[in-house]
């Protein structure tokens, strides 16, 4: 008893050390290799307190694998957006204009009683009041009504849509405002941005002004 008791203190601290040393994220924005490494790394441990014969270091030097795989490949996300959506995934605009993409939907495996059930949930009884419906990475829906959506009789990118990441534009997203990558630059070089390689994040705000973050900027 005393040994499976020592084992789980253990193991306690070295799960709590991996984890931290993995990352902060919550739980539901956990990307499909961390959830996949959270698993193999609790059940490794299960094994190691149910059998106390089988030395520690067997199932240390695992756990240790799986924690260097997953800062490997979360280092390697930070430098390449394709990787980032191979293993996060990419948001789904699942409503547009009131109207609902069946196609996106089963593209994304998202039936209507999910749909349904995340509208409840943020107190939209009826599709036709949204204007925007996006489904993130992480399984949420993010909802943008029409009544946040319009000013003034005017639109504007109220769901602020990144325009610019890593230094590359989103064409996808200026699609969803109606505009251009020549649209973005001539903003942009209004502003005295020239160089859109510098540029680590870009988004429309609800105003109407753009909010611009530099590479490595201090």
């Amino acid at each position: 008893m005393a040994t499976v008791i020592l084992r789980t203190i253990f193991l306690y601290i070295v799960i709590l050390v991996t984890f931290r040393m993995m990352g902060k994220r919550e739980i539901g924005q956990l990307s499909i290799v961390d959830f996949v490494v959270s698993i193999m790394i609790a059940e490794l441990a299960v094994i190691s307190i149910e059998d106390p014969n089988k030395p520690l270091f067997v199932m240390i030097v695992p756990i240790l694998l799986l924690l260097l795989i997953q800062m490997l490949l979360s280092a390697l996300s930070l430098k390449s957006k394709a990787l980032r959506e191979l293993f996060d995934g990419k948001p789904a605009t699942i409503i547009k204009e009131g109207k609902i993409d069946e196609h996106e939907m089963r593209k994304q495996r998202y039936n209507f009683d999910d749909l349904l059930t995340q509208l409840r949930e943020q107190n939209i009884k009826n599709i036709t009041d949204v204007e925007f419906g996006v489904l993130e990475p992480n399984g949420k829906l993010s909802v943008l009504k029409k009544s946040d959506y319009e000013n003034n009789d005017e639109k504007i990118s109220a769901m602020s849509f990144p325009l610019i990441l890593d230094g590359k534009v989103q064409k996808q997203n200026l699609e969803k405002i109606n505009q251009t990558p020549l649209w973005l630059r001539q903003q942009l070089r209004n502003l005295g941005f020239r160089d859109v390689k510098q540029i680590s994040y870009c988004v429309l705000d609800d105003d109407g002004t753009f909010y611009i973050d530099i590479k490595d900027e201090r």
